[in-house]
């Protein structure tokens, strides 16, 4: 199409998935967008787009039809999308946008018919509907997004695999070298607070600050083998939870800030303390995470964890507390305050109007405008980086980061003709649910992989990697 050529392209089936009513008290856009994600693959949308519509959609704020979109990849869709509205130039309003721009949108839109009206209900390939009402809270896991379970039931499940999949006849615990504490199976190595899809939607990262709050004030610490981290999905994220005063008390209780961006959900949050990794390897523990990322395929959180668990951020920082798996959080204390008396996920869970309240005095659009006003210029970090202007990029040789691909070596101007492949043979043949991870592991990269061993060769140490 760059070059005036033609360009055919198969037009998408379009599934329409209805939503109606409204969240209850007390449930999170995680809660709702992992049981969207489990609806969606049983129906089947790889190659399709998805579209939410109905009633239900003037109940989600922009943030979380955001979360929900967000998660296409997971449910396996080319894309996941809402029409426009009203509250969608609100959020372009309140994230700085010119009046010009916002008038701009609305009218395209419209011209265009992507303008959401209720009443307007597309023609769709097929549809589903959800009452909005019956999500509950609920995690994924432990190796698939779409393997939604009920806060409930979180144990049981473990519980089982435990001996049906990790062939274990009994739950063990075995000490850790230096430390004053054990570990078991089912213990929550890794917490995090991380992903595109949750951590720039405000409610649920306030209701993780409040979670936060009443834990601190309770005098609750996270258990001593949980590695947590925050990593929010934008810098005004941390000026509002600055601002609200919250970023102190998830401080006190280790979700500390680490950067923006990818970390955990793509195994980039460390390795665990040796100690930790030597106890869990060494005797067979099943180890879990817990992160409100979007993917938890094995092997791509942490090559020390099997079960994974995404959640939304509140329930994270709880996780965190509790430090295990294997127990209801639901009816047994996440810990005991400085009175010795227990503390129970109930007496830590915000309300709607506290989240709403918070949200409504520390967000404004002055945030948005001072942090994206020169959000392309970097920082002096990225500033001090030496560039030499060239048409193509210059390889160098020797890199541990980037190396120049052999397949470009020979390649021409002109394409070779078209010939016949003879005597092909597979070179696998996989069952389903093979993921982009099982062909390419994203995360951290083993000492014994061909990775590893490649940076070991060029004297770039373990803890480099």
């Amino acid at each position: 199409a760059m070059l005036g050529q033609p360009v055919s392209m198969l037009i998408p089936e379009v599934v329409g998935f209805r939503l109606e009513g409204a969240m209850a008290e007390g449930v999170t856009a995680t809660d709702l967008v992992l049981t969207c994600v489990q609806m969606l693959r049983a129906v089947g949308v790889v190659g399709r787009f998805v579209e939410f519509y109905g009633p239900g959609v003037a109940n989600l704020t922009l943030a979380d039809r955001a979360t929900i979109a967000n998660m296409a990849p997971e449910y396996g869709a080319t894309c996941g999308f809402f029409g426009i509205d009203d509250k969608t130039l609100d959020y372009l309003r309140l994230t700085g946008r010119s009046e010009e721009n916002i008038a701009l949108v609305e009218a395209y839109a419209k011209a265009q018919g992507m303008w959401f009206d209720p009443a307007n209900v597309p023609v769709f390939t097929k549809t589903l509907e959800l009452d909005m009402a019956t999500v509950v809270p609920s995690l994924a896991g432990p190796k698939r997004p779409q393997d939604k379970v009920i806060l409930q039931e979180v144990d049981d499940l473990f519980n089982a695999d435990l001996s049906k999949v990790y062939g274990k006849a009994a739950a063990a615990r075995v000490a850790v070298e230096g430390a004053t504490h054990d570990i078991g199976d089912g213990d929550v190595v890794i917490a995090a607070i991380t992903s595109c899809t949750n951590t720039s939607n405000p409610d649920v990262l306030i209701a993780a600050g409040l979670v936060a709050k009443k834990a601190n004030e309770r005098g609750l610490k996270p258990k001593p083998w949980v590695k947590t981290s925050l990593a929010p999905g934008s810098q005004v994220v941390t000026d509002y939870l600055v601002k609200s005063g919250l970023q102190a008390h998830l401080d006190a209780v280790g979700f500390d800030l680490v950067g923006y961006g990818c970390t955990t959900c793509i195994g980039n949050s460390g390795p665990l303390a040796a100690p930790i990794s030597a106890a869990i390897n060494g005797n067979d523990i099943v180890a879990a995470s817990v992160l409100s990322g979007n993917r938890n395929f094995e092997g791509r959180v942490s090559p020390d964890v099997r079960a994974n668990f995404l959640a939304s951020p509140p329930l994270v920082v709880a996780y965190a507390l509790k430090g295990t798996v294997p127990e209801d959080i639901t009816t047994t204390p996440i810990g005991h305050d400085q009175n010795g008396d227990p503390v129970m996920l109930a007496d830590l869970w915000p309300t709607n109007a506290e989240i709403a309240a918070n949200r409504a005095a520390n967000i404004d659009r002055s945030m948005f405008v001072s942090r994206y006003a020169n959000v392309y210029d970097g920082d002096e970090h990225w500033q001090a980086i030496t560039v030499e202007p060239s048409d193509t990029y210059q390889w160098r040789a020797g890199s541990t980061y980037v190396a120049n691909p052999p397949y470009f070596e020979g390649m021409t101007m002109t394409p070779a003709p078209i010939v016949d492949i003879l005597d092909a043979k597979p070179l696998a043949i996989l069952g389903d649910s093979v993921t982009t991870d099982h062909i390419s592991p994203a995360g951290s990269i083993k000492e014994d992989s061909p990775g590893g061993k490649f940076l070991m060769a060029n004297q770039v140490a373990k803890k480099d990697f």
